[in-house]
């Protein structure tokens, strides 16, 4: 058998993909395929190649079920079957095929687009502050304690970087640094624009914030680390199994999945997203569907550290969020944008390689060996929305992640297992946060995220020191 283990490999394989993609994410590399083949993403390429697992075709009784194979999924059925759980985890298609394996690998501390200012708030000082280390410091151990504890090598490195595009925008890094510092967080400082030359070298900043405490991981590697664990703890995984509905009892709560019934004692973890928020009761409509871009660059013809000096990943303030960060053999990752239908894979190159020209406008040589699509939820007050049903054998549902939350996921999968046993109220923190149902939302989104889109430009346009990011 294959070890369960991921390897990363010292430089990409262009191969094609083991993943069934998702509705409308495509893939596209510099290596041409046959038109009904799928190229590997970078991340799948710079992998060694892995276990696949079969569909269920059989019913099943198990203690908890958990939909969903992502971060979030993984890191439930992980510390479930760690405390001696019969755990059965599900997937409609692979593992790490939908946004776990596909999102920017950077690592940043809050509560989806909730951040240390948003927590103060909403809640009293002790509950922010609590919700803070929760989503911040614990998030970040606890990667690095499952590392250790199953020996996995991630890519994982530390320090990130938010840069001001705009002089103005100082002002509000400066509020959310301060904030932090309320909340027992003292990983960020604020730098000037000559300071930050000595991370980024890119005349298009103003200075920015200095953190720590982020940072940078192959999200791929990690999700399959996660699994390497569960395996290890005697979980059992199935791939390829599409949940068609979930009924809950008096006794159970049963999953139903187009081959077989798996009768849950406990619990069911889902791991929402735009296919499977359905399957939850009363369906709500928090969340706006959005798809966003990734691209790889072939090999730099100059050295990464000319631009990154002590490479650390970047996110920028503008509206429409650069991000980026260095990868395998003198590589750059460069992602953004927010959009409510999917771009093809030539308007996304033309726009990605546009923005490292205007980032990094010596590097005019730059074209890219992957480029992919992603799609992702947002909440109308940017925080991650989490759910608990009154069932005996409760359903767990998150979803709403906005773009970010490597980290979190990870972390709130650990809740989940600690609801379960009732070790804390981590989790019910929180299932406390209010959210505002969006009428129709998912239907509109096409129409509804350029709307949102232009009335946020317009206000940045009276008031271009003001920082909203998108």
């Amino acid at each position: 058998m294959m070890m369960s283990k991921p390897v990363i490999l010292e430089d990409v394989e262009f191969k094609r993909s083991q993943n069934t993609l998702n509705s409308a994410d495509w893939n596209w590399s510099s290596k041409h395929y046959a038109n009904h083949d799928i190229p590997a993403n970078y991340y799948e390429s710079s992998l060694a190649s892995w276990l696949s697992f079969d569909a269920l075709n059989k019913d099943l009784t198990c203690d908890v079920v958990v939909i969903g194979a992502g971060l979030l999924g993984a890191s439930a059925a992980l510390h479930l079957a760690e405390q001696g759980l019969e755990v059965v985890l599900v997937d409609k298609d692979r593992i790490g095929s939908a946004a776990s394996g596909r999102n920017g690998g950077q690592l940043t501390p809050g509560l989806a687009r909730w951040e240390a200012e948003d927590m103060i708030h909403h809640f009293s000082h002790e509950e922010a502050k609590k919700i803070w280390q929760f989503t911040a410091i614990e998030s970040m151990q606890l990667i690095d304690d499952i590392a250790d504890k199953y020996g996995l090598h991630l890519a994982r490195s530390y320090g990130h970087i938010t840069a001001a595009v705009h002089p103005g925008h100082i002002s509000s890094l400066t509020k959310g640094a301060n904030a932090r510092v309320l909340l027992g967080d003292t990983n960020t400082h604020i730098v000037s624009k000559k300071e930050l030359l000595d991370y980024v070298v890119s005349e298009t900043y103003h200075g920015g914030l200095i953190d720590r405490l982020g940072g940078q991981i192959h999200p791929l590697a990690l999700n399959r680390g996660l699994v390497h664990g569960f395996l290890k703890n005697n979980g059992s995984v199935y791939e390829n199994t599409t949940v068609t509905s979930i009924h809950e009892q008096n006794d159970c709560t049963y999953v139903n999945t187009t081959e077989g019934t798996i009768k849950a004692k406990k619990a069911v973890v889902m791991a929402v997203h735009h296919s499977s928020f359905q399957l939850l009761e009363n369906s709500p409509n928090t969340t706006i569907p959005f798809f966003t871009y990734v691209g790889v660059t072939k090999p730099l013809d100059v050295d990464l550290e000319q631009i990154l000096p002590k490479k650390y990943p970047v996110y920028d303030t503008q509206l429409q969020i650069d991000y980026y960060r260095g990868v395998s053999k003198n590589r750059l990752l460069f992602g953004g944008q927010g959009t409510g239908s999917c771009w093809n894979p030539e308007k996304t190159s033309a726009y990605l390689l546009g923005r490292i020209a205007h980032v990094f406008p010596d590097l005019k040589a730059t074209s890219f060996d992957f480029v992919w699509s992603g799609k992702t939820d947002l909440t109308v007050n940017g925080a991650v929305d989490s759910r608990k049903s009154t069932a005996k054998a409760p359903v767990y549902a998150v979803h709403g992640w906005s773009g970010h939350g490597v980290a979190q996921t990870v972390r709130i999968g650990k809740a989940i297992a600690d609801d379960v046993f009732g070790y804390n109220q981590d989790y019910d923190r929180l299932t406390q946060i209010e959210h505002k149902n969006i009428p129709l939302g998912r239907m509109f989104a096409p129409l509804a995220i350029p709307l949102a889109k232009c009335l946020y430009s317009a206000q940045i346009a009276l008031q271009p020191g003001k920082m909203i990011s998108f």
